[in-house]
């Protein structure tokens, strides 16, 4: 795949099941979703990147009222979701769903735990779309 470091090709990526981020390759600093520019030193000399997936938790909310993706994917108040900033072990921090968490109780959930990444697929053959998700190690 060509250097175009856009959403496209980070989605294309999910539906292989590779989670791809972008890397400086004077800094080694890593993006995730992916970009183009280093803000930092406005370098554009970067290269995709495989991340390893395992990170921590550093904040999270449980969703009780739904964006339309989520009510179609089974979501409403009565099953609530939690969504989470994870900080990768390669350093950038995304957000995404958390998965095998008690989001009955969330006092239970807890800042810090380790994660790991999955790919959640929705949808048909036509219409398949791969999610990051992450769950507890």
């Amino acid at each position: 795949m060509e250097n175009q470091f856009t959403n496209a090709a980070y989605c294309e990526f999910l539906n292989e099941h590779k989670l791809m981020g972008s890397r400086d390759k004077k800094t080694g600093q890593v993006f995730l979703p992916p970009r183009p520019v280093n803000p930092a030193n406005q370098s554009t000399d970067m290269e995709w990147a495989e991340l390893k997936g395992k990170g921590k938790l550093q904040a999270f909310t449980i969703v009780y009222i739904a964006p339309t993706a989520m009510i179609e994917a089974g979501y409403d108040r009565k099953n609530p979701y939690c969504v989470g900033v994870v900080k990768l072990d390669e350093g950038p921090m995304i957000s995404a769903l958390v998965e095998g968490v008690d989001v009955t109780h969330p006092e239970n959930i807890k800042i810090g735990i380790p994660l790991r990444s999955k790919f959640v697929e929705r949808g048909d053959a036509e219409t398949k779309k791969t999610l990051l998700a992450f769950e507890p190690v």
